[in-house]
Protein backbone atom coordinates (compact mmCIF):
# COMPACT_ATOMS: atom_id res chain seq x y z
CA UNK A 1 0.00 0.00 0.00
CA UNK A 2 1.15 3.36 -1.01
CA UNK A 3 0.17 6.60 0.63
CA UNK A 4 -0.06 10.10 -0.77
CA UNK A 5 0.59 13.30 0.61
CA UNK A 6 -0.34 16.78 -0.79
CA UNK A 7 0.38 20.15 0.21
CA UNK A 8 0.68 23.43 -1.71
CA UNK A 9 -2.55 24.24 -2.21
CA UNK A 10 -4.38 27.69 -1.46
CA UNK A 11 -5.96 30.75 -2.31
CA UNK A 12 -4.02 32.61 -4.75
CA UNK A 13 -5.08 35.59 -7.24
CA UNK A 14 -5.14 35.20 -11.23
CA UNK A 15 -1.48 35.14 -12.39
CA UNK A 16 -0.24 34.51 -9.68
CA UNK A 17 2.05 30.92 -9.26
CA UNK A 18 1.63 28.07 -6.82
CA UNK A 19 3.55 25.20 -5.85
CA UNK A 20 2.19 21.69 -5.62
CA UNK A 21 3.79 18.65 -4.17
CA UNK A 22 3.35 15.37 -3.27
CA UNK A 23 5.26 13.12 -1.16
CA UNK A 24 4.84 8.97 -1.50
CA UNK A 25 5.66 6.33 1.29
CA UNK A 26 7.26 3.97 -1.58
CA UNK A 27 9.26 4.04 -4.48
CA UNK A 28 6.74 4.54 -7.38
CA UNK A 29 6.50 4.79 -11.22
CA UNK A 30 4.46 7.14 -13.14
CA UNK A 31 3.59 9.89 -10.92
CA UNK A 32 0.94 12.84 -11.55
CA UNK A 33 -1.89 15.53 -11.00
CA UNK A 34 -5.24 15.25 -11.51
CA UNK A 35 -7.99 18.08 -11.07
CA UNK A 36 -11.76 18.28 -10.63
CA UNK A 37 -13.43 21.09 -10.36
CA UNK A 38 -17.46 21.32 -8.81
CA UNK A 39 -19.74 19.94 -10.97
CA UNK A 40 -17.20 18.31 -13.47
CA UNK A 41 -15.31 15.23 -13.82
CA UNK A 42 -11.59 14.76 -12.97
CA UNK A 43 -8.86 15.49 -15.39
CA UNK A 44 -6.01 15.03 -16.17
CA UNK A 45 -3.49 17.62 -15.61
CA UNK A 46 0.00 16.35 -15.52
CA UNK A 47 2.12 13.40 -15.97
CA UNK A 48 5.57 12.22 -15.53
CA UNK A 49 7.70 8.89 -15.70
CA UNK A 50 10.04 7.58 -13.26
CA UNK A 51 12.53 8.53 -15.92
CA UNK A 52 11.06 12.27 -16.54
CA UNK A 53 9.45 12.26 -19.41
CA UNK A 54 5.95 14.48 -18.90
CA UNK A 55 2.48 14.88 -20.65
CA UNK A 56 0.50 17.44 -20.12
CA UNK A 57 -3.15 18.29 -20.76
CA UNK A 58 -3.86 21.45 -23.49
CA UNK A 59 -5.36 23.24 -20.76
CA UNK A 60 -2.04 23.56 -18.48
CA UNK A 61 0.73 23.34 -21.25
CA UNK A 62 2.90 26.23 -20.86
CA UNK A 63 1.65 27.15 -17.78
CA UNK A 64 3.09 24.01 -15.32
CA UNK A 65 5.73 21.94 -15.15
CA UNK A 66 5.96 19.08 -13.60
CA UNK A 67 9.34 17.27 -11.97
CA UNK A 68 9.64 14.66 -9.47
CA UNK A 69 12.78 13.88 -7.05
CA UNK A 70 13.03 10.10 -6.78
CA UNK A 71 15.00 9.70 -4.10
CA UNK A 72 12.49 11.70 -1.82
CA UNK A 73 9.38 9.80 -3.50
CA UNK A 74 7.89 13.20 -4.28
CA UNK A 75 6.36 14.52 -7.27
CA UNK A 76 5.73 18.72 -7.55
CA UNK A 77 3.51 21.17 -10.25
CA UNK A 78 4.53 24.28 -10.37
CA UNK A 79 1.51 25.88 -11.50
CA UNK A 80 2.03 29.75 -13.37
CA UNK A 81 -0.49 32.57 -14.50
CA UNK A 82 -3.56 30.79 -12.65
CA UNK A 83 -6.83 31.60 -13.77
CA UNK A 84 -10.42 31.35 -12.39
CA UNK A 85 -10.84 28.28 -14.00
CA UNK A 86 -8.11 26.53 -12.58
CA UNK A 87 -9.97 26.43 -9.18
CA UNK A 88 -10.58 22.93 -8.53
CA UNK A 89 -9.37 20.32 -5.69
CA UNK A 90 -5.95 18.65 -7.13
CA UNK A 91 -5.15 15.10 -7.09
CA UNK A 92 -1.64 13.34 -7.10
CA UNK A 93 -1.77 9.88 -8.59
CA UNK A 94 0.50 7.33 -8.57
CA UNK A 95 0.74 4.13 -10.12
CA UNK A 96 2.72 0.75 -9.21
CA UNK A 97 2.99 -2.75 -10.15
CA UNK A 98 -0.17 -2.59 -11.53
CA UNK A 99 -1.85 -0.83 -8.80
CA UNK A 100 -3.02 2.76 -8.87
CA UNK A 101 -3.22 5.00 -5.71
CA UNK A 102 -4.68 8.21 -4.88
CA UNK A 103 -4.39 11.17 -2.27
CA UNK A 104 -7.15 12.79 -0.76
CA UNK A 105 -6.68 16.09 -2.71
CA UNK A 106 -5.67 19.85 -2.12
CA UNK A 107 -8.07 22.79 -2.85
CA UNK A 108 -6.38 25.30 -5.43
CA UNK A 109 -8.62 28.78 -5.54
CA UNK A 110 -7.70 31.17 -8.27
CA UNK A 111 -9.90 34.82 -7.38
CA UNK A 112 -10.52 36.90 -10.50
Amino acid sequence: QVQLVESGGGLVQAGGSLRLSCAASGSIGVMGWYRQAPGKQRELVALIASGGSTNYADSMKGRSIISRDNAKNTVYLQMNSLKPEDTAVYYCNARRLGMEYWGKGTLVTVSS
